[in-house]
């Protein structure tokens, strides 16, 4: 892959223990996973994104780490790591690991040690007052589930910070010892072969927090540091990061005033995923256009990684209270689809109403805009939610591999499955599943497949220039532009029902023998783009040209 592979990369995100059971414990496993990288292979995936795979009492899905030098036993060992990396990379596919070093578990030895005692040499590797904060109620992450960020330790006779789950105790990131270690952490999964990491958590990991400082400083250097420490250990490995605020602090994260790119490669891009929805849910593009023109202008190699769903709840902080309700309007109408007071804990086949083709309108719009797609497990072939289950995990349940009981996941007994399988109604294992997709052609999974090839053949989306084409539309459709050295692309979305046609002529003295290269139908050839029909749903990718040199 070249220098930087992630600007052209399709990521997959996944996680072990609920995508494929080699031992019939029950639980998802490194091997099980080894023995599907074929399927993504096919699938078009070059980049997997896994989440946390270290030993956890599993309180929080594994986002509470006691050992970060090793894996779960649950999902295998080092050794079947080791072999992992080994075969995807045979495959063409590079690895990426979740680093969560905001927190620990607090049964993390280093925790347990710290409260232990005030002379422990891990105290200060947290973040303690001796006094009751009075901003102890204020900044939970999970509203309704938290009800104070700072908690009393009876051991340690003091107050410890969490901006999580009282169960995860923050480092204290302004300790040099601590971030020493951070830095020998990802030294470690370097060394093993990990392409890189997705950051959870950035803006609190950066947070110097102060006992009664609602607003605690943060030091953006360290981010320089951990990518200055990254790049020398392996020269391609990438910093992919969850930085969920305001629009006009982005443009720090990927790097320092002087427009370097010198900290995170790639953000999570919120604010497209909000619009995104709220264009979904009102039928009407205008908040795709406004996300596009109001993106800050990013350091040469800072990248978006853009999402329609992915392992958390839709975050719409983002939107208005009225932009909010009209998605839940649409799209989490009941109440136990709502999280937070904030989200919704859906897969999208299922917000859709199952509608083919509003999911593949999506997801081209998604994977045509400008950065780097990612896709979570299932969504390639449509599948379903079990809102029984709590909180977040309603969209974490295991893979649908086939008509086999527990959808071909595991042999175990559906008792001792890690989750519970989706067994019934319409998103049920035996009508979505990998084996009957495969077996047709005209398949959502063969969908995707065709999509994603497409994709690999217009390196301008990731690795170009993404512009709205500001000409009269007609209701419903979004037009923009892809330009980058190996040409230009066009794309045509309609998020109405109308049929319509679409007067693209402008961009004719810039065409070269323009073609169709995705569509949801078959249209009449492109000609002169002065007539292009549109179905209501309907999308068009449009090869304009390509560079001299292509």
């Amino acid at each position: 892959m070249g220098d930087r592979w992630y600007q052209e990369a399709v990521i997959y995100c996944l996680d072990i223990d609920t995508y494929a059971d080699s031992n019939g414990d029950g639980v998802g496993d490194i091997r099980g996973l080894i023995g599907r990288l074929d399927y993504l292979a096919r699938l078009g995936v070059t980049c997997l994104w896994l989440h946390p795979i270290h030993p956890s009492p599993q309180r929080d899905g594994g986002y509470d780490v006691t050992d970060f030098y090793n894996v779960d036993p649950r999902l295998g060992t080092l050794g079947d790591f080791a072999e992992l990396l080994h075969q995807a990379k045979n495959k063409g596919i590079q690895v990426i690991i979740d680093l969560v070093v905001n927190h620990t578990s607090d049964e993390h030895p280093w925790f347990q040690s710290a409260r232990s005692s005030p002379d422990s040499p891990y105290r200060n590797w947290y973040v303690w007052s001796d006094e009751e904060p009075p901003d102890r109620h204020q900044g939970m992450v999970f509203p309704g589930e938290q009800n104070e960020t700072w908690s009393y330790d009876r051991t340690a006779r003091a107050w410890y910070y969490h901006r999580f789950y009282k169960f995860q105790p923050d480092l204290n990131a302004s300790n040099p010892e601590v971030r020493a270690e951070i830095k020998k952490i990802m030294s470690f999964w370097l060394q093993l072969g990990v392409a890189g990491f997705r950051m959870d958590a950035v803006p609190f990991i950066i947070e110097q927090t102060e006992p009664g400082n609602p607003d605690s400083p943060k030091d953006m250097d360290f981010l320089t540091e951990l990518r200055q420490h990254m790049q020398w250990r392996r020269g391609d490995a990438i910093l992919l990061a969850e930085a969920n605020v305001e629009p006009d602090q982005l443009p720090v994260y990927f790097g320092d005033s002087g427009g370097s790119a010198n900290r995170i490669h790639m953000l999570f891009d919120f604010m497209m995923n909000g619009r995104l929805m709220l264009a979904l849910a009102r039928q009407d593009p205008e908040p795709v256009i406004e996300a596009l023109r109001d993106t800050p202008a990013l350091p040469e190699g800072g990248q978006w990684a853009t999402f329609l769903r992915n392992h958390d709840e839709i975050d719409l902080s983002r939107l208005t209270a009225e932009q909010r309700n009209q998605v839940y309007e649409q799209f989490g109408p009941d109440e136990d689809m709502r999280l937070y007071g904030r989200g919704i804990r859906r897969r999208l086949a299922p917000m859709l109403g199952n509608d083919r083709r509003r999911i593949e309108l999506a997801y081209a719009l998604q994977f045509s805009l400008r950065g780097t797609p990612v896709l979570r497990y299932g969504e390639e072939i449509g599948m379903g939610e079990d809102l029984s289950l709590p909180g977040r995990e309603a969209i974490r349940t295991p893979m649908q591999w086939s008509y086999k009981e527990n959808a071909g996941f595991s042999t175990a007994p559906p008792e001792k499955l890690v989750r519970p399988v989706v067994d019934k109604g319409e998103y049920g294992y035996e009508k979505v599943n990998v084996t009957a997709q495969r077996r047709d052609p005209g398949s959502l999974l063969a969908w995707f497949e065709r999509m994603i090839r497409t994709l690999r053949e217009a390196p301008e989306i990731g690795s170009g220039a993404t512009t709205h084409i500001d000409v009269p539309m007609p209701p419903g459709v979004l037009a923009h532009r892809a330009d980058g050295p190996t040409g230009t692309m066009v794309f045509l979305h309609n998020l109405g029902t109308e049929d319509v046609e679409v007067d693209l002529s402008m961009l004719a003295p810039e065409a070269d023998l323009p073609i169709d290269v995705l569509t949801d139908r078959r249209y009449d050839d492109v000609g002169k783009l002065d007539s292009l029909k549109l179905a209501g749903y309907g999308y068009r990718w449009i090869r304009l040209c390509r560079g001299k040199d292509n």
